[in-house]
């Protein structure tokens, strides 16, 4: 046990050192310099490093919680976000583009106006312009740029409450991440999650790839996206024929594309082009000389213009567009860059466009009934010479009103005579006159009835009121306001005629197609399609009247009946449920016993019945439905005379298998599609090659499609359908084209359908003409009347210069000439029949009819309560 020592112990010689010797255990006094104080050094160094040791614990400390709190945060953030990996394959969204069967450009069809191109085809002077104006650091930094963010954070603070728009300081990576992966939200979680997803970005991928989705997604004003859109819309030109200066006004745009457009804003697109300049000056991408010359030039834009449309397309376009959407998807038909080659030929599309229009505005006319103008403008009569182009500017462009067609203001009127003037599109005016003479058709309508023709210029038209013109070829500026009182400018010479327009209220359509390959070449689907959408050539369901009879005779030929058997041609009644139904012809007349021949020629009704009753409905319906006339039938007899619902485009497809000799044809609108890839993903069936990739082998064309008549049975059909042009009611189709032509014609109970179907070996065409709304055409305007004058002006034009071809002649039949009654005629007879022969008449006399179809099933009436119809039946 120790403790302290006691006074004698501390004395106790045991306790002492003895002398000479030095004390071990004693320490020695320290040593004291006279005259010094103590040093304190030691205490400030102890307390120093005390002072230290506490910040540096603390530090560390702070550093510990701020990792943590940055590692929960990170967590947080991170734990759903989108998956970078995706971008390694990402295509951006890329137009689709349509071309006609001519290569033209028909369409771009895109949600997003992008042309999609890879890096390595993208000019140095572009990419390195961007990079400037964008993110210097781009090729150093690892997604995020520490030295921007700080100089961007200075910025911000030092111009905090001024106004000014807080700079940032996103990389190209980072963009890239916001404008694939995440939205466009202002928010501080979203940039912590951009900066996240940019240093993954640039884990996964290459700093090219990197760059590459970025020019090609971002958006860069005037509906364009990507650096190839811009260069586009902006210069008009592709970018390997970018200026400097060009290619810096381009990298500006991400900043404020719609702000720095160079219509509009000039001067702030020549200013932040000037910018980016000096900023590629500064990273040595140009010379200082370079961006001064660059500096120097003006920013010239030059509109992007997409070529013209091809006039009447748009239906067409449309059906192919529904197509690929039903085929392929909206996404992809917009945002998929497919490549999609079309049947459409342009110069056939234009003649189709022109003769329904020509034939439409005919009809209009021919039936009479001006139906007023486009509106009135009231201008006092001292003011009226300089006011009205101001109020002309203000009238709307009626919907439908054709593109060479001018909204003109009637002047001045005299009695035969009216002055009419108009603006040019540069605003100069333009004069012409309305002469009385050429107005006969402009009959105003009462009671629903036209007037008879006008005598006086004011009985059309009155000083001020708005109309529709076609401008004559010369147009001579319109007179100057008069300076003279009391005398008014003098009227245009009478030789300077323009003609006065309405649109038409009746409608119609044309379908034309190649037989062989069942491409679909031009189509029409009504009046104007700004007016209109509604596609009324594959639309619309209409009765196709009498030119549905050609399936009745092929089923009668099939089952061996030759052209010259005789049926009667007499009335019948016929007993349905509903009463009693009597049928009649067109004429309303009887010819008495009449071979087929004939009997399809002058389309007659009741011999058309009667050869159904031979027949069986059943047989006939199979027919249409085999050839796609229609999907299903009604197994009745009215059936036989069209009483059933169609399209322009299905009839198209029926007669091209008659012009085939019996194979199926399918119509197509689309030759092919290819993905962005060049893989083709779809393509027109029926006809295939086998050798037409070997140049050296002559190639073999394989028709497919399978047979679905009888080849002997169609080419009788043919050579009756031809005399219907020749001699019977679709003369007015075939008139001086002097060739071979197999047609129909049809018109629908109180002529509210008319039809002109017909063919050639080469091309099929199928017109149709009604309103909407079903209503009557007017008494005689049958299909041979008002459609097939439209279809011969539009095959005038389709078939020049096209070899005369005839119908080939398959095996087995026999071409003879024989006496038909009404003059001698050329048929075709297989084997067992004799060319002019007929057996017994068939059909009855007067009295009832049989109600039976053949098949089981009867006819009902078609008209009114009663059931009884005492009308010619109106089908033609």
């Amino acid at each position: 046990m120790t403790g302290p020592l006691t006074a004698g112990e501390r004395l106790a010689p045991s306790n002492r050192p003895e002398p000479g010797k030095p004390d071990k255990q004693a320490p020695r006094p320290p040593r004291k310099t006279p005259g010094k104080p103590p040093r304190r050094d030691g205490i400030l160094v102890r307390i120093a490093r005390g002072i230290l040791g506490a910040v540096a614990a603390v530090v560390l400390l702070g550093g510990l919680g701020g990792a943590a709190v940055g590692w929960i945060a990170y967590q947080h953030f991170a734990a759903d976000l989108p998956d970078v990996d995706g971008l390694r394959n990402y295509q951006p969204p890329v137009m689709s583009r349509v071309y006609a069967g001519d290569s033209r450009l028909l369409a771009e069809l895109a949600t997003e106006r992008r042309i999609f191109v890879p890096v390595s085809a993208i000019p140095e002077i572009v990419k390195r312009a961007f990079i400037s104006a964008e993110d210097q650091n781009f090729y150093s930094h690892g997604g995020i740029d520490p030295l921007a963010i700080a100089r961007a954070g200075v910025f911000d603070l030092l111009h905090a409450g001024q106004g000014r728009r807080p700079i940032g300081a996103s990389t190209i990576t980072q963009q890239v991440a916001k404008n694939m992966l995440l939205d466009n939200q202002m928010s501080l979680s979203r940039k912590v999650k951009e900066a996240i997803l940019a240093m993954r970005i640039e884990q996964t991928l290459s700093k090219d790839r990197i760059l590459e989705l970025y020019l090609n997604e971002i958006y860069l004003g005037l509906g364009s996206y990507g650096v190839a859109a811009a260069a586009q819309a902006y210069f008009n030109k592709p970018m390997d024929q970018l200026t400097i200066a060009e290619a810096a006004f381009l990298a500006g745009l991400p900043k404020a594309p719609n702000n720095l457009n160079p219509f509009k804003y000039p001067d702030a697109a020549r200013a932040r082009r000037d910018y980016v300049l000096d900023r590629m000056a500064e990273d040595h991408v140009i010379t200082a000389a370079q961006a001064a010359s660059a500096k120097a030039e003006p920013i010239v834009p030059s509109e992007f213009h997409r070529p013209p449309p091809i006039p009447g397309a748009d239906w067409f376009m449309e059906e192919v567009r529904r197509q690929l959407v039903a085929r392929f998807g909206q996404d992809a038909t917009t945002q998929g860059g497919l490549m999609v080659r079309t049947s459409l030929d342009p110069a056939l599309q234009i003649a189709a466009e022109k003769s329904v229009r020509n034939g439409l505005m005919a009809y209009d006319r021919k039936m009479g009934g001006w139906r007023g103008p486009v509106t009135h403008l009231s201008l006092a009569p001292a003011g009226f010479e300089t006011q009205w182009p101001a109020a002309l500017n203000e009238v709307a462009r009626p919907p439908g009103m054709l593109p060479n067609w001018k909204l003109a203001v009637v002047a001045r009127t005299t009695e035969s005579e009216a002055r009419v003037d108009w603006l040019s599109p540069t605003g100069e005016r333009r004069t012409a006159v309305l002469a009385l003479q050429d107005l006969a058709w402009a009959r105003p309508v009462h009671d629903g009835k036209p007037d008879p023709a006008p005598r006086r210029i004011t009985d059309v038209v009155q000083t001020g009121d708005v109309v529709m013109i076609e401008p004559p070829s010369a147009q001579p500026a319109a007179p100057a306001p008069a300076t003279v009182k009391g005398k008014a400018p003098p009227l245009v010479p009478a030789a300077n005629r323009a003609t006065l327009r309405q649109i038409p209220q009746v409608e119609g359509a044309l379908v034309s197609l190649d037989p062989q390959t069942g491409r679909v070449l031009a189509m029409v689907g009504g009046w104007s399609f700004e007016q209109s959408q509604f596609n009324r050539a594959t639309q619309a369901n209409r009765q196709p009247g009498s030119s549905f009879k050609p399936m009745v005779y092929l089923t009668a030929l099939e089952k061996g009946i030759s052209p010259s058997q005789r049926f009667l041609d007499a009335p019948i009644v016929i007993d349905t449920p509903e009463g009693r139904w009597r049928p009649g012809n067109y004429e309303g007349n009887f010819g008495g016993p009449m071979s087929m021949r004939v009997a399809l020629e002058e389309s007659r009704n009741l011999v058309t019945l009667r050869i159904a009753q031979r027949v069986g409905m059943k047989a006939i319906a199979d027919n249409a439905i085999a050839f796609h006339m229609v999907d299903s039938m009604p197994r009745v007899l009215p059936a036989a005379l069209g009483a059933v619902e169609t399209t322009v485009l299905r009839e198209a497809q029926a007669y091209a298998s008659l012009a085939t000799g019996g194979r199926e044809v399918t119509p197509t609108l689309i030759d092919s599609v290819q993905d962005p890839d060049g893989h083709v993903v779809m393509r027109a069936e029926g006809l295939t090659c086998a050798d037409c990739s070997n140049a050296a082998t002559p190639p073999t064309i394989t028709d497919s499609r399978p047979q679905i008549a009888d080849a002997a049975s169609v080419f009788q059909l043919e050579m009756m359908m031809e005399g219907v042009v020749q001699r019977g009611t679709g003369v007015a189709a075939g008139k001086g084209l002097n060739r071979p032509i197999a047609g129909k014609t049809g018109t629908t109970q109180d002529f509210a359908d008319a039809w002109f179907a017909g063919f050639t070996p080469d091309l099929v065409t199928v017109v149709w003409v009604g309103y909407d709304t079903p209503a009557s055409l007017g008494n005689n305007e049958t299909g041979g009347a008002v459609a097939a004058p439209i279809w011969h002006d539009y095959m005038a034009t389709a078939l020049a210069g096209h070899p005369v071809l005839s119908f080939p002649v398959p095996p087995g039949v026999t071409l003879a000439q024989w006496e038909s009654g009404t003059g001698t005629v050329t048929d075709a007879f297989k084997p067992d029949q004799v060319p002019g022969a007929s057996g017994p008449v068939g059909g009855g006399g007067g009295g009832a009819f049989s109600t039976s179809t053949g098949d089981g099933s009867s006819a009902p009436s078609p008209n009114a309560p009663g059931g009884v119809d005492n009308s010619m039946g109106g089908l033609y």
